[in-house]
């Protein structure tokens, strides 16, 4: 019999700025590292107000991560020490594996109305650490999305639902990325690997993910799931809609500063020095 995850914890998004000035929520960071590994980092950046967004992210360099980043609104122009360039419009998602090392410049674009998405980071093994990087620019029209009975819309990035599979794939971590949105008074359930752990953020709407809908998550809240075999989700007398994300944890020692992510201090250390000195990109 399929075990339905129970809720570990649930956290509030924390307002702060990055970059050269971005306002943004950060869902979780390295405090939850252990709760939502493979995964680092978690923001949400939404905004119709230029100067909370345009500053945008200057150049500067990863290692050991993939960057994950999401636009439900807005455009985000990227380029690349390794000679990569393009934009990220609305609906487009960017899986960036920075490998060995990359740097780059996200800055957004001007346009009318929200800009609004997310950014993932997802750590790498230390097998992968080191790796070629690579780019996988995915269009909206390149993200299935899946329309249940009951009215669910599901856009896939990573992973699979009733035989569908998103565009993502080949990741260590194996990770899933779905975008779901409930109609009112719907219930949906997702099976999910076990031992991969899993999370939902709620970003618009309300709604549970308990069996007896005793524990009401509200905009903002991110829910962190125990082990099981699936997940469930039921809407309110609104709709709801949220990120459901699930992966294979690495269970490795982590040493984080900034944009570079290791498993010793000593490579950490590596890494900067390479970047101070001008070798970093391999």
């Amino acid at each position: 019999m399929n075990q339905i995850r129970g809720i570990k914890t649930i956290l509030r998004g924390r307002e702060t700025k990055d970059g050269a000035g971005v306002r943004l929520t950060r869902i979780f960071s390295n405090n939850e590292v252990e709760l939502t590994d493979p995964f680092l980092l978690l923001d949400f950046f939404g905004s119709d107000n230029p100067e909370e967004y345009i500053a945008g992210f200057p150049w500067h360099p990863h290692r050991g991560i993939e960057t994950i980043t999401y636009m439900l609104s807005g455009e985000v122009r990227h380029e690349d020490s390794l000679g990569n360039s393009g934009v990220i419009e609305s609906g487009d998602c960017q899986w960036m594996t920075a490998g060995s090392g990359i740097i780059h410049q996200e800055m957004p674009r001007l346009t009318e109305g929200m800009m609004k998405g997310f950014q993932l980071w997802a750590n790498l093994p230390k097998s992968n650490k080191m790796m070629n990087p690579r780019y996988r620019d995915i269009k909206e029209s390149d993200i299935p999305e899946v329309l249940l009975d009951n009215g669910t819309q599901i856009k896939i990035i990573a992973g699979e639902v009733n035989g569908i599979r998103g565009p993502v794939e080949e990741i260590v971590t194996e990770p899933e990325y779905l975008d779901i949105i409930l109609s009112p008074r719907t219930e949906f359930q997702h099976t999910i690997k076990r031992g991969h752990n899993a999370f939902v953020y709620v970003f618009e709407g309300q709604g549970y993910f308990d069996e007896g809908k005793k524990v009401s998550v509200e905009t903002n809240r991110l829910v962190i799931f125990e082990d099981g075999d699936m997940v469930i989700a039921s809407s309110g007398d609104c709709h709801m809609r949220f990120l459901l994300i699930s992966g294979k944890p690495i269970g490795e020692p982590i040493a984080w500063y900034g944009p570079i992510v290791m498993n010793t201090r000593e490579e950490l250390d590596i890494a900067f020095r390479e970047y101070r000195d001008g070798n970093f990109i391999k």
